[in-house]
């Protein structure tokens, strides 16, 4: 009985539970119903509200605009307090009230109508300040979505700009004219409260988002009256607070970046350029950035991109502002070099995940902006004008204003076919060397030029500027290096300063420098590096005429010390070890004095210009460095690499020949005590001699190709002739298939003019199997080559120079042009001497030629047929040109011929030799050619 009142009782517990759940779950809804109710009649209340104002303010524009009513000042500030209370995104009306503002500033002689005056009531002064802050503010924000070259957005773009010019300056304000003019202090001061409100608020975002939205693009879509009111709001605050750090670290960041904001500037409105130049805002701006701790702040926050693009509108400015850039050309330099440095940190050498693609600075590191890419050249085009003559005058003003001694062009040494025997050339040679000595004196003054004086820093900056600029911007560093040799007494010049630097000449003090890892060491170092890869470009882009003959930039002399000096440096970087742990810098600069050095002696080489013996080391004995490579020495491996000319060329030869005798050693190709090498076998027939070796020797191993080759010929009635092969069977075999295959009746290879030497024919593809048999000449060549038989073959230096391997950078095709068709050159640099316009020549980039009959013509780069050559790209016309003669026309012949020379012949023994050098290995000293031989071979 008790369990069952205990479950009656819990019963009775559960529903009392349930029914007070039930009765708050009602004042719960009836709650929430009071709530949506509420919500529901707030907001209804709001939009009519909303929906009244906006009839209120919809008459008050529409009754404006109906007749020649005048609103007062006050009306309008409580019809604008209205409309913005409802504002939202309601970009007509608020448009309409900007322009009511306006006209109200507009009306003559009505002090109550001016919007202005309400500033001047005690009452309303704090409330216009904060509406006219609010109203501005808004313009900004709509700038901010406004297109310049969608026409409506245009004028909305007009208007806000209007409407921001009117109200952060006193000028046009009526109300300050007359008796007004004592208030004017206190009006300014209130727009300068206005600017620094907006300022807070990121009012040069805005001006940089518009600017941006108008100029980055191929043409401008802001015009002369936007663009210079953009241009004087963003001077505003700058002017009001006296240039303080702050706002200019704005200006800097927020306009002068903006892509080529300058050469607009200076295009469409040359006012505003004035205007900088009287606020002498191109100084400020140098010293600015020249703390370093503020260029790195500008930097880091601009980033790559637009640190370049903030770097193109300063080097223009400084371009247009000569006077200044004279004036502060050491922090002007220490500026560009330092904002060149923070983008050379990202600047890589290939492509990875972690690069992007910039079309001036290579592949880089940091995100990179695509939207600029349409801009980019207008700014490469900013950044020309560092390397500009103006800019480059100023800059080296104290190397170019020195006086070299004038000298009349030296007439260049002829050139005999056997120099050795030519006792003229041997005395001219003699005299030059000695004027060479007399031209050091003159460029070395007595205790040379303090490297720590003013003068010589000052040059090593502008030096390392400018080497910067050429690791920098990679995309375009042959622009670069064409401008700096624009002036033709640059370099001249800039070599006499490095020699009279040091108290004892310009060679020991780079010497000891290589040494030291001091920044002065470095700086002097870059100059030489800079002078280098100059005078590379420039040697490299000029011709002989005007090198031997005219003499541009260097005169002989010149080029006699400077290849001494270069070679000695790049000897003593190599003896002394210094290459061998050199990285970075030094390596860098290790390849740029060699590389300069490599193009004087390749040049050397092929039309001498230097005395008998110039580029031999006489402290350097032969026996000693044979010695060093035999046991392994790096430093002797590293000179016979890289500079093996400062070895006798017999020595050379004798080195050669040593190789090949040890390689055959460590292949077994040499009969030993307990060993016979193997032997390969072949038979000839007299009357088919060159298809009977192609057929047996094209398919040997390399091994069996470089091993002994017994030849045992038959007669025509296939009769075994007597004789045992040892070894001149087989040279009379090698000789007279040489003769055969170099025939040019059979048109593997031609002849050039008048030289008569010979070459891969462009048309050898009659011959079905013509790349097959142009690698196995290639191969009877090089086993010609390596068991040491002289054979009667005269190869033009273009071709053998290919098939050494010559480096682009020594090698140029346009200077070898004449060894293949000196009429052709002759005709090519005609082009590029013509004073008037080339495109009246009526040329294009395209190369006809007569082929078996047919004119082919030959496009030298995609579309050339229909671009015609003009002054601007002639240049590179004749350069194509050549390379198309020399290069293209026969590169699969050239490529089959190397791959089978060098599977005999491996191209690091040749680097011991140039041109010259290996002909003579191939064809014998002094050895009379005569292709007649050659000619009266029937096939």
């Amino acid at each position: 009985m008790f369990g069952a009142m205990q479950t009656s009782k819990s019963q009775f517990l559960d529903k009392a539970r349930l029914a007070r759940e039930e009765r708050k779950g009602v004042k719960e809804r009836e709650r929430a119903a009071t709530q949506i109710q509420a919500l529901v009649r707030r907001f209804l209340c709001r939009c009519r509200l909303h929906r009244d104002i906006r009839k209120e303010v919809d008459d008050f524009f529409i009754a404006s605009e109906a007749g020649p009513i005048k609103r007062n000042a006050l009306s309008i500030l409580k019809i604008a307090r209205k409309l913005l209370f409802i504002l939202g995104k309601d970009d007509k009306r608020f448009e309409k009230l900007c322009r009511t503002i306006l006209s109200s500033m507009e009306v003559e002689n009505e002090p109550k109508v001016w919007y202005v005056s309400l500033a001047l009531s005690k009452d309303l002064t704090i409330a216009w300040i904060k509406q006219i802050k609010d109203v501005l503010w808004i313009s900004c924000e709509f700038l901010k979505t406004l297109k310049p070259d969608i026409l409506q957005d245009n004028k909305l773009v007009t208007l806000y700009l209007t409407m921001l010019v009117t109200f952060t300056d006193t000028t046009t304000w009526k109300i300050v004219r007359g008796k007004g003019e004592a208030m004017k202090p206190a009006l300014n001061r209130m727009c300068e409260n206005i600017m620094g409100h907006l300022n807070q608020k990121g009012f040069y975002s805005v001006l940089q988002i518009l600017l941006t939205n108008g100029l980055v693009r191929s043409r401008p879509s802001l015009s002369k009256g936007t663009l210079t009111a953009i241009f004087t709001l963003s001077l505003r605050p700058v002017i009001a607070a006296h240039f303080s750090d702050n706002l200019l670290r704005s200006f800097l960041i927020h306009i002068m970046s903006v892509p080529a904001v300058v050469s607009h500037l200076n295009t469409l409105t040359p006012e505003c350029m004035v205007t900088i130049q009287s606020h002498d805002l191109m100084r400020k701006f140098i010293l600015f950035l020249s703390r370093e701790e503020q260029c790195l702040d500008i930097c880091v926050c601009l980033e790559g991109s637009h640190t370049l693009c903030l770097l193109g509108n300063l080097i223009q400015l400084g371009y247009l502002n000569v006077k200044v850039l004279e004036l502060e050309a050491c922090h002007f330099v220490k500026d560009l070099t330092d904002m060149l440095s923070y983008c050379q940190r990202y600047v890589s050498q290939k492509k990875s995940n972690l690069t992007h693609w910039h079309p001036v600075l290579g592949w880089f590191s940091q995100t990179v902006d695509y939207g600029l890419n349409e801009s980019m050249p207008l700014v490469t085009r900013q950044l020309q004008c560092l390397w500009g003559v103006p800019v480059i005058c100023t800059l080296f003003c104290d190397v170019l204003s020195k006086k070299l001694e004038i000298q009349e062009p030296t007439p260049p040494p002829p050139q005999p076919t056997t120099l050795q025997n030519n006792l003229p050339v041997k005395n001219l040679f003699k005299r030059a060397f000695q004027k060479s000595a007399s031209v050091r004196n003159i460029l070395k003054p007595i205790g040379g030029r303090r490297v720590d004086s003013a003068e010589v820093q000052k040059i090593c900056s502008v030096c390392v500027l400018y080497q910067t600029a050429l690791t920098t911007l990679t995309q375009i560093r042959l622009q670069i290096l064409t401008g700096l040799t624009y002036l033709d007494d640059l370099l001249p010049k800039l070599w006499a300063f490095i020699c009279e630097l040091g108290p004892q000449g310009g060679l020991k003090l780079f010497l000891e420098c290589l040494n030291n890892d001091t920044d002065e060491s470095k700086c002097l170092l870059a100059m030489l590096m800079l002078f280098c890869d100059c005078s590379r470009h420039l040697i490299t882009i000029l011709d002989d005429i005007e090198v031997y003959e005219e003499q541009i930039s260097f005169k002989m002399e010149e080029l006699i010390t400077i290849s001494s000096f270069l070679n000695t440096f790049v000897y003593k970087m190599i003896w002394d070890g210094i290459l061998e742990n050199a990285k970075g810098e030094r390596l860098d600069l290790f390849y740029s004095v060699h590389g300069w050095l490599m193009v004087l002696y390749e040049r050397d080489c092929r039309r001498r210009f230097s005395p008998d013996e110039h580029w031999l080391r006489k402290d350097l004995k032969p026996s000693l460095l044979f010695q060093e490579l035999e046991k392994g020495k790096k430093r002797a491996q590293l000179l016979l690499q890289y500079i093996p000319h400062v070895i006798p060329h017999k020595n050379r030869v004798l080195l050669f020949r040593n190789i090949v005798t040890k390689e055959k050693e460590t292949l077994g190709l040499v009969e030993t005590s307990s060993a016979s090498p193997h032997v390969t076998h072949i038979t000839i027939r007299r009357s088919r001699m060159l298809e009977d070796g192609y057929d047996q020797l094209r398919r040997l191993p390399v091994n069996s190709m470089k091993g002994v080759i017994r030849v045992k010929f038959v007669n025509d009635l296939g009769v075994d002739e007597a004789g045992i092969d040892q070894d001149g069977v087989f040279k009379e075999f090698l000789e007279e298939i040489i003769k055969k295959v170099f025939n040019p009746a059979l048109n593997l290879f031609k002849t050039t003019s008048g030289t008569e030497r010979l070459y891969p024919s462009p048309t050898s593809s009659i011959h079905e199997n013509h790349l097959q048999l142009f690698e196995f000449v290639g191969k009877m060549l090089g086993k010609a080559l390596y068991e040491g038989i002289v054979v009667d073959v005269p190869f033009a230096p273009f071709f053998l120079g290919q098939v050494l391997g010559h480096h682009h950078s020594t090698f140029s095709f346009i200077d070898e042009l004449p060894s293949l068709d000196a009429e052709f050159y002759k005709n090519l640099t005609s082009i590029k001497r013509y004073d008037g316009d080339v495109s009246d020549l009526g040329l294009t980039l395209s190369y006809d030629e007569d082929v078996m009959g047919q004119l082919v013509c030959h496009e030298l780069i995609p579309g050339g047929k229909t671009m015609a050559v003009t002054n601007e790209n002639k240049i590179s016309y004749i350069h194509l040109m050549a390379h198309f003669r020399m290069h293209t026309q026969i590169k699969e012949q050239t490529a089959a011929f190397i791959r089978g020379f060098r599977s005999i012949i491996s191209q690091d023994w040749l680097h011991m030799f140039s041109t010259p050098e290996v002909q003579r290995l191939i064809s014998g000293d002094n050895a009379e050619i005569d292709l007649d031989d050659l000619k009266c071979v029937s096939l």
